[in-house]
């Protein structure tokens, strides 16, 4: 890990240690029903308020917090078209999968690329620092892996651009 994004990580990995204090919480208007409160926002006294951590105004972390869960939405850096593409079908084949990440939301919040929704059942099941490290790792590992798709695609669209040009020399 380069040690300009452990600032931004070792900031995010404090903020949801911090979050991870959930409760069983059953509904306040349906009984016998237990939903995260992030999601319905039925009670605006359960709903913390949000915390964005924000690497530069394209890679950014919302974080919001209830009394039973927590949405962590990731925007990844994209500096240019190609890095927009690649992240937008990265995201779609994972969104995909997401009964196989169990954490992982099938569609992101508006201006952000991915979401996680972690509930207190979930932190029951897991480790919470396991939780965290799994998400902290997941965005490090996000980055370097549109990095290295766009090498790949530069490296094969090169080595193409040149066997079509040697049909013309």
């Amino acid at each position: 890990m380069t040690t300009t994004i452990k600032p931004y990580t070792n900031a995010i990995r404090a903020t949801l240690t911090a979050s991870c204090c959930l409760i069983n919480f059953a509904s306040q208007l349906v009984e016998r029903h237990n939903k995260p409160e992030v999601e319905s926002k039925q009670n605006k006294e359960l709903v913390l308020n949000p915390v964005i951590i924000s690497r530069n105004e394209k890679e950014k972390v919302l974080i919001e917090s209830s009394i039973n869960s927590i949405r962590i939405s990731v925007a990844v850096k994209q500096a240019d078209d190609v890095e927009q593409i690649l992240c937008k079908k990265f995201m779609r084949f994972l969104s995909q999968r997401a009964e196989n990440f169990i954490i992982l939301r099938r569609k992101p919040i508006k201006g952000y690329d991915i979401s996680f929704l972690v509930t207190n059942q979930h932190t029951e099941t897991f480790l919470k620092h396991k939780l965290v490290d799994f998400i902290v790792y997941f965005m490090e590992e996000i980055d370097k892996e549109i990095s290295e798709m766009k090498l790949t695609l530069n490296a094969r669209a090169r080595i193409a651009a040149q066997e079509y040009i040697k049909q013309f020399v």
